[in-house]
Formats: C-alpha cells, sequence, structure tokens
C-alpha cells in the first residue's frame, strides 16, 4: 500500500490526541505528507431554544475557537509529532463526521487515523466495547484505510 499523504482528524481532547504516536510513526514510515484536521463545532446547530446570536456573534466566537484550535494544534504538533515539517493544519467548521469525509477525498489521503473515542468519552471510567459516533460514521463512509487508535485501553 503506498501511502503519501495521512489524514488526522482531531477535536483536541486528551482522547484524540492520543494518536499522535501512531500518525508520527506512521508518517515517518511512509514518508507521508500529514493533514492535521480540526472541526469546529457548527454553532448554528445549538441555539434554537435560546434565540439566534447574531452573525457578528457568530463569526466573533467562531473566529475565537479557531485561533484556540490553531495554537493547540501548533503544540500538539511541536511537542508530539517529528513528522512536523510534513505537516499542514486545516481548520474547518461543520459536522465532524461529514467533514473527515470531504477532508479524505478533499486533501486525497492514502488513509486517515482516528481515535475511537474523542472529546464524547472524555470522562470515561471503563473501558468501551463501542466506538464513538463520528468513528463508526467515519469508518463507514470512508473511501480509504482507517487506522483506529483506542485511547481508553491502559
Amino acid at each position: 500500500m503506498e501511502v503519501r499523504t495521512i489524514l488526522w482528524p482531531t477535536d483536541l481532547s486528551k482522547n484524540s490526541i492520543k494518536a499522535a504516536k501512531n500518525v508520527d510513526s506512521l508518517a515517518e514510515t511512509y514518508k507521508a505528507k500529514v493533514v492535521l484536521l480540526y472541526v469546529g463545532v457548527d454553532l448554528k446547530s445549538h441555539f434554537g431554544a435560546y434565540g439566534e446570536p447574531s452573525a457578528e456573534h457568530l463569526q466573533h466566537f467562531q473566529k475565537w475557537e479557531t485561533e484556540q484550535a490553531r495554537k493547540k494544534l501548533e503544540s500538539v504538533c511541536a511537542k508530539e509529532l517529528k513528522a512536523c515539517p510534513t505537516i499542514e493544519v486545516r481548520l474547518v467548521q461543520g459536522d465532524a463526521a461529514t467533514e473527515i469525509i470531504k477532508a479524505i477525498k478533499k486533501e486525497k489521503a492514502d488513509m486517515v487515523v482516528i481515535t475511537t473515542h474523542g472529546r464524547g468519552a472524555e470522562h470515561v471510567d471503563q473501558v468501551s466495547a463501542e466506538f464513538g459516533s463520528v468513528a463508526k460514521k467515519v469508518i463507514a463512509n470512508s473511501p480509504v484505510p482507517v487506522h483506529l487508535v483506542n485511547p481508553l485501553k491502559k
């Protein structure tokens, strides 16, 4: 299998960052470029019951979230990945699984590295046999191999 581009979607949770070692190892093995993808929350879907925020407020918060995500992604890159010179960072907003599938195609990824549990399992005390909902959707719809990392295994 030829792997030139690895897509690493992360929600920047402790769980998802645990995939860094796998991403680093695979990138080094295949001499592959890594596309680090952060999908921000689509805020429009969260405000229905509380009224609609102004476009200005939404834009301000999304800009703030993007800046915070970029800083954390750069920190992860510097601390966790030796393959940093071959990393490209992408920040988008929307439904995580949908945006990951779009990014696979857009970036011409040959492989996806994703954790089985991200932000939704941050406070899980025991190992769950069930994958997270985003991981399930990516596995079901990915046109390329998906390398799963279970961050809950001890």
